[in-house]
C-alpha cells in the first residue's frame, strides 16, 4: 500500500470527523487545510440531504461552504453548536494546540468555545512533544501595536520564551488584518515549556485580543499519517 500523502491524511483525518455528524446538528466549521477537506465532505453529504446547520470561523470558510450549498447562520443567532471541527498548526499529547495559522484563532475560539464538542482533524506531522515549533499567533488591537509587542514580549521571556515577534505581512508587504480588523503578531519562541502559564499572563495584556493557545477546549484530535487514524481523547 503506497505511502499517504499529507494532502490525504488530512482528507482521511476529515472523513473520520464526518461519521461524527448526524441530522439536525449545528455545526462550527474550521479555517484552514484540513478544515476544508471536511467542509467538501460535509457539502457531499448535505448534497444527498443531510440536514445541518453551521456556523463557518472565519470569511474564507463561508465563502468556501457556501461553493457547497451548505446551510449557513452566525453565531449569534446560533449561540450554542453541538460540534466544532477545525484544524490546528500544532498538537501535543494533552491536547494543547496552537491555531491560528490562517489568521482566524478568535472567530475559531469563539466558535469551539460556544460548542459542546470541539474535535480536532490533523495530519500526523502536526503533533509536537513540546508546543512552540510553530509560531504562535496573537491577534493584537491595532491601537497600541507597539507598546503591546513589547508587553508580550516581557511577558514571555519571564517564561523562558524568548524569539521574535513578527507582524503578518499580505503578499504584497503590507501588514495582514483579520476579519476582525486586527493584526497577527507571530511568536517564533521555538519551544513552549509551559503553555497554560503563557495563556494566561498573554491573556491579562490589554492589547491582546486573543493568543493561538487553545488549551482544555479540545475534546480529541484526529490524527492521520502513514500509520492510520490515531485518536487522542474522546470523540463522544
Amino acid at each position: 500500500m503506497p505511502e499517504l500523502s499529507q494532502d490525504d491524511s488530512k482528507q482521511l483525518a476529515a472523513a473520520k470527523a464526518l461519521e461524527l455528524v448526524t441530522p439536525g446538528m449545528r455545526l462550527g466549521l474550521g479555517t484552514g487545510t484540513t478544515a476544508a477537506h471536511f467542509v467538501a465532505l460535509l457539502g457531499a453529504r448535505v448534497a444527498k440531504g443531510l440536514d445541518v446547520i453551521c456556523v463557518p470561523t472565519s470569511e474564507r470558510t463561508r465563502t468556501l461552504a457556501a461553493l457547497y450549498s451548505i446551510p449557513l447562520t452566525t453565531i449569534d443567532a446560533s449561540p450554542e453548536l453541538d460540534l466544532t471541527v477545525d484544524g490546528a498548526d500544532e498538537f501535543d499529547p494533552k491536547l494543547r494546540l496552537i491555531k491560528g495559522g490562517g489568521g482566524a484563532l478568535l472567530r475559531e475560539k469563539i466558535v469551539a468555545m460556544a460548542s459542546k464538542r470541539m474535535i480536532v482533524i490533523a495530519d500526523s506531522s502536526k503533533l509536537a512533544a513540546v508546543l512552540g515549533k510553530f509560531p504562535l499567533p496573537l491577534e493584537v488591537n491595532v491601537f497600541g501595536f507597539e507598546a503591546t509587542r513589547r508587553m508580550v514580549s516581557a511577558a514571555a521571556k519571564g517564561l523562558g520564551c524568548d524569539g521574535e515577534l513578527r507582524l503578518r505581512k499580505t503578499p504584497g508587504g503590507q501588514a495582514f488584518v483579520s476579519d476582525n480588523g486586527h493584526y497577527i503578531v507571530d511568536c517564533f519562541f521555538g519551544t513552549i515549556a509551559d503553555p497554560d502559564r503563557l495563556a494566561d499572563r498573554l491573556a491579562a495584556i490589554p492589547g491582546v485580543v486573543e493568543h493561538g493557545l487553545f488549551i482544555g477546549i479540545a475534546k480529541a484530535v484526529i490524527s492521520a499519517g502513514p500509520a492510520g487514524i490515531k485518536i487522542l481523547g474522546q470523540l463522544d
